[in-house]
């Protein structure tokens, strides 16, 4: 079911989706403007006053976590590859132990606004803040693409566009372009006008949207085979037209190529690189690393951390259904047909669902609006947060103590991070449209790998590392973001393939499509290295008291 059945369909899917989507965006800026009439100081829009609840933070984490890589990109793989769609729900999951464990209630007893104060608590300030900067401006850049590309996947199925027709005076082509404008001037408005407070009220409202979502769909599909699992799995399996493999591993990653020796063992490290990629990256992602400054303690840290893993992990368990249920029930030809990468399975399946259950092709189009709508809401959510965070680093870390050098009013650090959301929504839109052939899924594992090897080495470092110093926590960020970013752009990411960026051209020469299984071990060696090389001598005091403040909480903010 790649197209509607019908104009009258098409029409009503439009008007449906258009209505929908527009109620959603005029709540959240009604949300964006009470939230900009609470916000009166730095701590206000970085941290949202430190306000949230354990239970208030984990449904937003959630919100910013759950996001077009998961709802499409996910479900979108496990449809077309069926078991090594899965891993990335595995992936994604088992990260947060990692984040709980090491990372949550240090973090959130050690800094203040940014992932950097925490780092250059015991440094010295500018280089380290710089570095720090750098690195989230480039990881959110990153995920930014994800969310973007997966709003301009949706559009040509919501509007019913097809090929040689316009909506609005728009081929298919150019409504992406147009989507992925409007979602960047959307996330703009949000951080600007509402800051955390406004970006959290709208991650929580779209958790519970997308749950609510992702329930209803899970509950139809089980229905449809009497809450069968074996029959799902075997029909999708069946439709496939890979029969059994498809419900084992190797269709996508790890392939064994016949004669090739040299090509299967690249494969196989693009799996292991993969996983190390997605386990390690939560823990290194700015947007959730700024989420446990905006509770009001340690333990609300911890908590909203658990809360978090149990809606997420409920979450993808549903992604189950949806992805094996869009393979038996829409088709793995159909789904490539209308987005080559999957990022349209779930859509196509609510569709489907609709047809069967509400009603017929009127339902179908009513459910696909709906369904959509919680997609666009992901997406706006998502990009919100990645905004924030790359904009507050910019203001906090590298205006305010890197070029003013601490001489700055809290109010001339706000006006600095609202200017920037407007620079980094740009370059994130201008890429974006050049990176729609990409799975999102598959693009935000790139970010993760990005985010595990320059943030995550330096982190982990700078909290249990007595000796750590500045030149160590500077290597380990560029060391590991630039052979992360460098691997990507010479990877078959970028050029020489024909689901590329650049589809065009050819100047890669990294095998492998993921670079985590080079980068972050180079990210932990460049901060080993740096550290041992230098003549600088750490701070034994100021680490004793990081660490007195990162067990007890004494002291912090």
């Amino acid at each position: 079911m790649t197209f509607f059945a019908a104009d009258s369909t098409s029409t009503t899917t439009r008007t449906t989706t258009i209505t929908l989507f527009l109620i959603f965006v005029a709540i959240t800026l009604v949300i964006t403007v009470w939230a900009s009439r609470q916000t009166r100081n730095a701590t206000d829009f970085y941290a949202g006053g430190r306000s949230f609840s354990g239970f208030q933070n984990g449904m937003a984490i959630g919100g910013d976590y759950m996001s077009a890589a998961s709802f499409l990109g996910i479900a979108g793989i496990i449809a077309l590859y069926g078991y090594d769609g899965f891993l990335y729900s595995i992936g994604f999951l088992v990260a947060w132990l990692v984040a709980l464990l090491l990372i949550a209630e240090l973090l959130r007893n050690s800094g203040r606004y940014t992932m950097a104060d925490v780092l250059a608590f015991r440094m010295r300030q500018r280089p380290v803040r710089t570095a720090a900067a750098i690195s989230t401006i480039v990881v959110s850049i990153f995920y930014l693409l994800a969310q973007m590309v997966g709003a301009g996947a949706l559009v040509s199925l919501l509007l019913g566009i097809r090929e040689g027709q316009t909506f609005l005076g728009m081929d298919p082509d150019t409504a992406k372009v147009a989507t992925i404008i409007m979602v960047g001037a959307l996330m703009i408005i949000y951080v600007t006008v509402g800051g955390m407070k406004g970006t959290t009220y709208v991650q929580i409202v779209k958790a519970f949207m997308l749950m609510v979502g992702a329930i209803v769909m899970t509950l139809f599909v089980l229905s449809a085979y009497k809450f069968n699992l074996s029959t799902l799995l075997g029909d999708a399996a069946k439709t496939s037209g890979k029969g059994a493999d498809f419900l084992g591993p190797g269709l996508r990653y790890g392939v064994e190529v016949a004669g090739n020796a040299k090509q299967t063992f690249y494969n196989k490290m693009d799996l292991l690189s993969l996983g190390i990629a997605l386990v390690l990256g939560t823990a290194g992602l700015p947007h959730i690393l700024i989420r446990f400054y905006t509770v009001p303690s340690a333990r609300a840290a911890r908590r909203s951390v658990l809360w978090a893993i149990g809606i997420i992990g409920a979450f993808y368990l549903m992604t189950l259904a949806l992805g094996f249920g869009a393979a038996a029930m829409v088709g793995g030809g159909t789904i490539r047909e209308q987005d080559a990468a999957g990022n349209t399975a779930a859509p196509q399946l609510a569709q489907e669902l609709g047809d069967r259950y509400l009603g017929g092709s009127t339902g179908g189009a009513v459910f696909l609006a709906v369904i959509a709508a919680v997609a666009f809401a992901t997406i706006l959510a998502v990009v919100a947060g990645l905004t924030l965070a790359s904009s507050s680093s910019l203001a906090h870390d590298f205006y305010a103590n890197v070029v003013k050098r601490g001489q700055t009013s809290e109010r001339q650090e706000v006006v600095v991070a609202r200017v920037a959301a407007f620079g980094i929504g740009a370059v994130a839109i201008v890429l974006s449209i050049f990176a729609q052939s990409l799975n999102v899924a598959f693009l935000v594992a790139l970010a993760f790998a990005v985010a595990a090897s320059g943030n995550l080495p330096a982190i982990l470092y700078t909290l249990f590392w007595k000796r750590f110093n500045t030149a160590g926590a500077t290597w380990a960020i560029y060391g590991g973001l630039i052979s992360a970013v460098v691997l990507v752009f010479f990877s078959p990411v970028v050029s020489g393939r024909p689901t590329a960026m650049f589809s065009g051209h050819d100047w890669q020469w990294f095998p492998l499509s993921n670079p985590g299984i080079i980068s972050i071990p180079v990210g932990f060696l460049a901060g080993w290295l740096g550290t041992i090389l230098s003549r600088e001598k750490a701070d034994e005091r100021k680490y004793a008291e990081l660490e007195v403040r990162a067990l007890t909480g004494a002291g912090a903010h």
